[in-house]
């Protein structure tokens, strides 16, 4: 994960850092750290959720620039190969030259207060907006307008410490990708998360969806609502821990992972920036993420991606000025959640696949648009899979029901039959609180779904079973999973008619007496 000016030695990738499978929640003494740091940002004057997230991210960033570093060229000395470094031994900000290592985390961290927010300020911030030699490229874009909003050397002081702290506790907790849990945790507080159908995806449903597509060297890869880059970053960890050598090893492999195949847009320009920087921080030299309206006429993409992963903005309407009108042909409807699926179609290439969450109501809705985009998808493509997820899913920012729509555009139909699925726990409570659990139904879902041939002797009573197209035909296209589910009753053994009456005649015997003693007390 090189960030220098010359990557032509970069061929090895970082370690793994998760297990696509692992998850972790914060909790603890970790989340009173996490709340702890937030507060220093608050009492400082910077109340602004979004714009704390902003800071804790840059800074973020620049510490990892000095791990990421370390790492690489231990990597590189352990193999023999030259080594360009991050930090230069001297680096020219304007009209200045400083010492490369003054700009380490690992050594500003120890000035005292006021030379630290000068190194800061005036070097560090600067120097990590240059860091892409392409001013082309999303990176150069989105932190060109980046602002260093800490206000004063004692707070900077503050945050630094607190987020050794917490970079420290982080290590000692031992666990895969708590960086990224910490980072999930953060973009919680965001108080406008949901106003726009803006929901964030918990990472362990990321990574069940990547798990299911398994991207591959060769795939263009792309996520129309892509928010902070969850998805392309959970698709690239997938391809560093599973085709590694096929990537790394392989120039033109190489070149594709780092410059073409990772393609994101979105209308908020601040989460385009987090997004860039996420992205860079997980090895992927140059994203191509972008500020577009992805079902406007600003979106040109047609026949062009190979997968798509997404959870788009399902909640409102749009103006209908506003919408590509070979959108409209296929679904005419404002609803975005219509107008994502319509959009998916047209941006991927034949053979293309797709993943995306989608409301409940886009399964089964009577409207004619509803009813349009599911035929389109049944009997003009190839429609595998309709996951449903418990409403609990996207606690606590919302409890709307969901699913997944897995699919393959092929322009002449292929469904011959529907794969259904359950999901009845996520391995975490489904109310507000999110507690891990023991239920977890995401590896049998990922298995299932990877050896589908065993899945035709499934019953409908069955937590995952296959239904032949003419029989969603003939039910108007309706994709819920409780139109084809069947429920088998369970029976329960009552106890004797007489004996639950001796015991009625037991609980008014007992009330009677209480009434006649909350009387006596009423008396005195």
């Amino acid at each position: 994960m090189l960030y220098a000016r010359d990557r032509n030695a970069s061929s090895l990738p970082p370690p793994p850092v998760y297990t696509i499978l692992s998850d972790f929640m914060i909790t603890g003494e970790l989340k009173n750290k996490i709340d702890s740091l937030w507060q220093i940002f608050w009492t400082g004057g910077l109340t602004n959720p979004l714009e704390v997230i902003e800071q804790m991210t840059y800074l973020m960033f620049i510490h990892d620039l000095d791990d990421a570093d370390n790492r690489e060229s231990k990597n590189y000395a352990m193999l023999g190969l030259p080594y360009t470094g991050i930090f230069p031994d001297t680096v020219c900000i304007g009209t200045r030259t400083v010492e490369g290592k003054s700009l380490r985390w690992s050594t500003f961290r120890d000035y005292p207060a006021p030379l630290m927010y000068t190194t800061v300020h005036e070097y560090v911030f600067p120097f990590i907006k240059s860091l892409h030699a392409d001013k082309k490229s999303a990176y150069s874009q989105y932190m060109a307008d980046a602002l260093f909003k800490i206000p004063t050397p004692r707070m900077l002081d503050e945050i630094v410490t607190a987020m050794d702290n917490l970079y420290a506790h982080m290590a000692q907790l031992n666990q895969a990708d708590t960086r990224g849990d910490v980072y999930e945790y953060l973009l919680s507080k965001l108080s406008t998360a949901g106003v726009n159908g803006q929901f964030r995806t918990p990472r362990h449903i990321i990574r069940m969806m990547v798990q299911l597509m398994q991207p591959g060297p060769t795939d263009t890869i792309c996520d129309p609502a892509c928010g902070t880059g969850g998805f392309l970053v959970a698709a690239g960890e997938y391809l560093r821990e599973s085709a590694a050598g096929e990537i790394f090893y392989n120039e033109t492999h190489k070149t594709h992972y780092h410059n073409h195949m990772f393609h994101g847009y979105d209308i908020d320009r601040t989460m385009l920036r987090i997004g860039a920087m996420n992205m860079m921080t997980h090895g992927i030299d140059n994203p191509h993420i972008e500020y577009r309206d992805s079902i406007s006429d600003q979106n040109t993409d047609r026949d062009c991606h190979s997968l798509i992963l997404a959870n788009p903005p399902f909640k409102g309407s749009l103006n209908a000025e506003i919408i590509s009108p070979d959108l409209k042909i296929i679904c005419s409807t404002r609803k975005t959640e219509l107008l994502f699926l319509a959009l998916f179609l047209r941006m991927l290439k034949v053979g293309g696949r797709c993943a995306c969450i989608v409301p409940d109501g886009v399964l089964f809705g009577s409207s004619s648009a509803h009813r349009a985009i599911r035929k389109f998808l049944v009997d003009e493509h190839h429609l595998q899979a309709v996951i449903s997820m418990p409403s609990g899913v996207f606690r606590p920012y919302a409890g709307v029901s969901t699913g997944i729509l897995i699919f393959t555009k092929t322009g002449h139909g292929g469904t011959d039959h529907v794969w259904f699925y359950d999901m009845k726990s996520d391995g975490f409570s489904l109310d507000d609180k999110r507690l891990p659990t023991e239920q977890n139904d995401i590896p049998d879902i990922i298995t299932r779904f990877h050896n589908l041939s065993a899945e035709s002797s499934r019953e409908r009573s069955d937590q995952s079973f296959f239904v032949p197209k003419q029989e969603i035909i003939d039910n108007d296209y309706d994709l819920s999973i409780n139109k084809y589910k069947k429920t088998i009753p369970k029976p329960v053994d009552y106890p004797p008619a007489a004996e639950i009456l001796d015991s009625i005649e037991k609980l008014e015997s007992q009330i009677q007496a209480e009434l006649a003693e909350l009387r006596v007390l009423l008396n005195q």
